[in-house]
């Protein structure tokens, strides 16, 4: 069986789907990493929203598709961009979806990490009330029992004169948090209004106050995530850390090299990659558990052109593709997202996902996901 799939330059081209997904099973927890699926949420298609609603989420799905990562010995980094956290998925939204992420997560002693932001400031705010909004979130994500991911601040970045400024309100914060936390730098590619973030377009100067941030406090950062899709950017971070501190890597560009490691130090990982990735990535990361580097990069090494292809710009619509992903390998019903998402890439984009994948053997049916795409390519006037 072929299916006729759009090429970038116009017209159509044939493509032999695959038969057998590739053989993956759950396994030991992992020994030598600590690795997190940024999770996205499933839209409730049933309901009559516009996408300037408020989100209308699946949870029956949305939980499925978190205990499917726990099952293969993936944490899930909750709420965060990968979520639609500001993009379809207001404060109120991403609030229920930590509380139901974190009991599930205990139900099956699967490991969470929840996103504090401030997106309850809906239109800027004052250095002081971006600290409040802040503390309301990581208050709810303590009392949940999940660990607390402090993400950048659209409210921050818009509210600040200054370095001064983000060393006094994460200083703030992470003196009243009850337990260590991550750190999390998302670059302007992942979202445009955090240019300038730690109070310096300059990445130098930039990085210097994310450092001085940590050096302050290092018994109270846990790690730090790191999503500036530059790795060699990331590995001077790294090697700058206090000890104890961990990097996560948030490169979905280059992680099998960041994860891998050299001879001063490795990355762990906290990837939105990871979450149409999540059982070949954890079969990965097993591999490297025995100390098979080489194994671990044959693995995985493969799996980047379909990252770039996802996360290609403008890279904040990845959620897009993965969510696309996740209908076609069976996770949910639909091709739906909350606030209309899936109107934002093109039926090119789709088909070369969905070409990639299909060839990595991501698919645990690739007859249901061949059957989805036709179907999709019908839609657009694509006949087989």
């Amino acid at each position: 069986m072929t299916i006729q799939l759009p090429g970038a330059g116009g017209g159509l081209r044939t493509y032999e789907p695959r038969t057998e997904p590739l053989a993956l099973t759950t396994g030991a927890p992992f020994t030598s990493r600590t690795v997190y699926s940024a999770a996205h949420v499933v839209a409730d298609p049933f309901a009559d929203v516009s996408p300037d609603s408020p989100a209308a989420v699946d949870w029956d799905a949305t939980l499925a598709f978190r205990r499917h990562l726990w099952s293969h010995g993936l944490g899930v980094a909750e709420a965060m961009d990968t979520a639609q956290r500001g993009m379809g998925l207001d404060w109120a939204g991403a609030a229920e979806l930590i509380r139901r992420s974190a009991a599930e997560a205990r139900a099956v002693g699967g490991s969470v990490a929840c996103g504090v932001g401030t997106d309850q400031l809906t239109a800027g705010g004052t250095l002081a009330e971006v600290r409040a909004a802040y503390e309301e979130q990581l208050a709810l994500v303590e009392e949940s029992g999940a660990r607390a991911i402090l993400m950048a601040s659209r409210a921050l970045a818009a509210a600040a004169s200054g370095p001064e400024d983000y060393l006094e309100v994460y200083g703030h914060l992470l003196r009243q948090s009850a337990e260590p936390v991550i750190l999390h730098w998302l670059g302007p590619m992942f979202d445009p209004a955090l240019e300038g973030y730690w109070g310096s377009s300059d990445l130098d100067a930039a990085t210097d106050v994310f450092l001085d941030v940590i050096a302050a406090h290092p018994d109270k950062v846990e790690g730090i995530k790191v999503s500036l899709l530059d790795a060699g950017r990331e590995i001077d971070i790294r090697r700058r850390l206090p000890r104890g501190v961990r990097c996560y890597t948030g490169d979905d560009f280059n992680y099998p090299e960041l994860i891998a490691g050299d001879e001063q130090g490795f990355s762990h990982a906290l990837l939105g990659i990871f979450d149409p990735l999540g059982p070949l990535a954890a079969e990965a990361v097993r591999v490297l558990d025995t100390g098979n580097t080489a194994g671990f990069r044959a693995l995985l090494d493969p799996t980047v052109e379909l990252s770039r292809h996802l996360f290609q710009t403008p890279t904040r619509f990845y959620k897009t593709g993965v969510v696309f992903l996740a209908w076609l390998a069976g996770h949910q019903s639909h091709f739906t997202m909350v606030g209309g998402l899936q109107s934002a890439r093109s039926l090119p984009h789709f088909a070369r996902a969905y070409e990639l994948a299909d060839g990595l053997g991501l698919f645990p049916d690739p007859k249901l996901a061949e059957e989805r795409m036709k179907n999709l390519l019908s839609l657009y006037g694509v006949n087989q």
